[in-house]
């Protein structure tokens, strides 16, 4: 046993997974294990002499220093955590036990990295935070906010830009700064990032001289199992360090749980939509129209205001599909559909019941004159000739049936029927000309 005693410390100290760390009261390493180099990046030799504080990442620093102050009173001081910028210029999550030596004048510490096991923490923080957010958001307005507030607790994060792709491929842009009083970078430049990216589809984090003169920026795609929906932009503002390769690692495996959650959304809203839409023309459909009929009747009365409904029905429509074939009698109803709702204002319901037949829901008190003027527009619009996109220039008109609230009914029943036998008494006036 003899060898073994004397042996020196620092032998023993060099076959350590730990790092083994003596700081002299001015802050500098005076002895560092061989682990550090493992650790931090910098051989043994480099790192004696230096500032240990140099080597803290600037958030941490403040903490970092009343703790050694604390060591350095008595205070021993274990599972201290804080981040260190390795000489590669990524970070090294750290955990320190340590103690004040009052004969030797050191601080004592055994340094662990935790880096490894922080990120699978992280990522599994981000999982449960993104998939709170994505039951807690009604639109993907909202959860882009709550993803901006859960990147900002992993990530520099003063400013956050997603661009989403549509079913056929038209962008959505979406924007949020954590503080609206710093300046903006250029609204084309996150444009300009997610472009590239798209098109390229790798992520990019550019460097000073690019887009690094407005701050430094991350970005990465969107991507799903099926295809890529988009791309997310990180802006660390102009105060922020690099953003690092364990910074993009971490973006790129958040922006795998976002895409999913934002595509199972926007299939939700889909099916919403098809649930509640005509397929063909993209209008309400019977269902979604009695909702709002039954909801603008219930204010009418609350309000003791008029409420008007008009019946439309195409004339010689069975025609042009006998004539021409369904496939053209498609195009002319999606023709039609467009043409009517620019004879309405925003406020009012355009619906398609089914076949030829329409509906418009008139709201906000309109009066006889408004309706009759929404009437003549109507038939105008109809009267021009619809050039098709399968070549044919068609021609059509309709019979139109109104029923007002309170004269032609205290009920939603009441008016439909008025303005269905207001519209067949139209139609039969056509067929007797």
């Amino acid at each position: 046993m003899e060898p073994l005693i004397r042996a020196p410390m620092a032998s023993f100290a060099d076959l350590l997974l730990d790092a083994i760390c003596m700081v002299d009261k001015d802050g500098r390493f005076v002895f560092v294990s061989a682990a550090c180099e493992r650790i931090f990046g910098y051989t043994q030799r480099e790192m004696i002499g230096m500032v240990m504080l140099d080597l803290v990442a600037p958030a941490d620093r403040q903490r970092t220093m009343a703790a050694a102050r604390a060591i350095m009173d008595g205070n021993a001081h274990a599972h201290f955590e804080n981040r260190y910028i390795r000489k590669d210029g990524s970070l090294a999550h750290i955990m320190w036990s340590a103690r004040w030596s009052e004969a030797d004048q050191l601080r004592v510490a055994v340094a662990r990295d935790i880096t490894v096991l922080k990120q699978a923490r992280q990522k599994q923080a981000a999982l449960y935070a993104i998939s709170e957010a994505a039951h807690a958001s009604e639109d993907l307005a909202t959860l882009f906010r709550h993803i901006h507030q859960i990147l900002g607790e992993l990530l520099p994060a003063a400013g956050l830009y997603m661009t989403l792709l549509d079913q056929q491929d038209q962008p959505e842009e979406f924007a949020s700064r954590a503080d609206e009083r710093q300046t903006a970078p250029p609204c084309d430049l996150p444009r300009l990032l997610a472009g590239e990216v798209l098109a390229g589809g790798q992520p990019l984090r550019p460097g000073p001289g690019t887009a690094g003169e407005h701050g430094h920026w991350l970005a990465v795609p969107l991507t799903t199992a099926r295809r890529t929906i988009g791309a997310l932009l990180l802006h660390g503002g102009s105060d922020a360090g690099s953003y690092t390769e364990q910074d993009q690692e971490l973006l790129q495996f958040v922006a795998k749980q976002i895409a999913t959650v934002i595509e199972r959304k926007q299939l939700h809203a889909h099916m919403q939509f098809m649930a509640m839409h005509d397929e063909l023309t993209g209008l309400p459909n019977r269902r979604l129209f009695h909702d709002r009929l039954q909801t603008a009747f219930a204010r009418a009365q609350r309000k003791q205001e008029r409420l008007s409904l008009l019946f439309l029905d195409l004339d010689g429509f069975k025609r042009v599909n006998d004539e021409h074939g369904h496939a053209c009698g498609d195009l002319l109803l999606q023709a039609v559909a467009r043409r009517l709702k620019q004879c309405l204002r925003e406020s009012d319901t355009l619906a398609r019941l089914g076949g030829d037949e329409f509906v418009v829901l008139l709201e906000n008190n309109a009066q006889g004159a408004d309706v009759l003027l929404v009437e003549q527009k109507i038939h105008a619009a109809l009267a021009l000739d619809f050039a098709l996109d399968n070549g044919r220039c068609l021609r059509t008109a309709a019979s139109i049936g109104s029923a007002h609230y309170p004269e032609h009914g205290d009920s939603t029943q009441l008016l439909l029927r008025h303005a269905d036998q207001a519209m067949y008494v139209a139609k039969a006036q056509v067929f007797k000309q």
